[in-house]
């Protein structure tokens, strides 16, 4: 019997700890390579992260990036993927790739939900063809897409949510947590010397502590290569966002990474990795991007406003990014005013640069022992408004 958290040594290596906080630097190890955390993951959806191409992603720095089951198996399919050779070659990425496990979309997304034990029937939400995922059709998929990291299959519960209905919820959850192991446990077609890829399982628990550490404790006693805390940002106020991350990490194992799901502004990231998180993700740089909007040390630019108009430099002065070291803001004003697709591409490739060398900065400040000054510097330097 084949398991990927028996037959795998922990993925995950601490290099060092901050002393003043819960912060680390650490090296994931997946069957793609090696990645140094804390790390910041571009969201790539639909097999694309938006409007920039996998040689950009690379020459940013990208080690690790996001697809998600849902999408790939309503357009085009994972059976057309892996008839294509798998995600990674279908969208031309060969380093890591971790999938959602389609759980969040399909309570945000999908219509007519009808959650049973045995997994969840609803329609689709782009022509309301009646599908169904349980945890071993999103580990086939995520299996079948040749995923690097998978994702249990959870309940994603909406915000507020009573501590009762939130502890049936969280049981199912369990349950479909340890059929998803015992899935792959049972892959025994698969060759032996193919290495497996790491299965995350999905702290849940909403607002409330006691669940969250109940989840995070029920999670470990199953055994998983790494584990997410999830049901974060689903509307909840910053400060519960925070609690529930601190309610979380305490009792998940300091030999396996840790991954806050589907998060968060930069002075958020900055300060979930002093609460021990390792992994993120978000949509917020490249969704932004389309809207005109930059991220900078101080805080977000409006690129459509009209001071700009006449502005000669960058984005942001001292940046690496290709946008800023040949362009300036009234140039990228006028293309994103003009519609043209180039301002919003390198307004994307900006922002990513942003969030990718925040964690290698952050990455730094805690190996050379200055993350608390990091930390306050950048946080309180930081305004999450349009600095204009």
């Amino acid at each position: 019997m084949l398991s990927s958290s028996t037959l795998q040594p922990s993925p995950y290596r601490l290099i060092v700890k901050d002393p003043t906080s819960c912060a680390r630097a650490g090296i994931l190890q997946t069957r793609r390579g090696l990645i140094e955390t804390p790390i910041f993951m571009p969201v790539g959806t639909q097999a694309t992260v938006k409007a920039v191409s996998p040689d950009e992603l690379t020459e940013l720095g990208a080690s690790i990036i996001l697809g998600n089951t849902y999408h790939l198996h309503v357009r085009p399919g994972e059976a057309l993927i892996k008839d294509l050779g798998g995600l990674h070659h279908f969208m031309q990425w060969n380093r890591s790739i971790l999938t959602d496990s389609g759980g969040f979309q399909v309570f945000s997304l999908a219509r007519l939900r009808k959650i049973t034990e045995e997994g969840v029937h609803f329609q689709n939400h782009l022509d309301g063809t009646p599908t169904f995922i349980s945890p071993e059709v999103s580990m086939q998929i995520q299996h079948d897409l040749g995923s690097d990291i998978v994702m249990a299959f959870d309940e994603c519960p909406p915000y507020p949510c009573s501590h009762e209905a939130m502890t049936t919820s969280l049981e199912r959850t369990l349950r479909w947590a340890k059929r998803c192991q015992e899935w792959w446990s049972c892959q025994s077609e698969l060759p032996q010397q193919e290495k497996l890829p790491l299965v995350f399982g999905i702290v849940q628990g909403g607002s409330h502590d006691d669940l969250r550490r109940y989840s995070a404790e029920a999670l470990v006693k199953i055994g998983f290569d790494g584990y997410a805390v999830g049901g974060v940002s689903v509307g909840e106020p910053e400060p519960e966002m925070m609690q529930a991350i601190e309610a979380s990490t305490p009792y998940l194992p300091e030999d396996k990474p840790r991954y806050a799901m589907g998060l968060g502004t930069p002075p958020q990231m900055v300060e979930m990795v002093a609460r021990g998180i390792d992994m993120f993700d978000c949509v917020l740089p490249t969704r932004l991007a389309r809207n005109g909007t930059a991220f900078t040390e101080q805080g977000t630019l409006n690129l459509k406003n009209a001071p700009f108009a006449r502005d000669t430099s960058p984005i942001e002065e001292g940046c690496t990014c290709p946008a800023c070291q040949k362009f300036s803001r009234a140039y990228l004003r006028h293309l994103v005013k003009a519609e043209e697709i180039l301002g919003l591409r390198l307004i994307s490739l900006h922002n990513l640069h942003f969030y990718l060398n925040l964690m290698r900065r952050t990455r730094q400040s805690i190996i050379e022992g200055t993350f608390s000054q990091f930390r306050h510097d950048f946080v309180s330097g930081y305004k999450s408004r349009d600095s204009i």
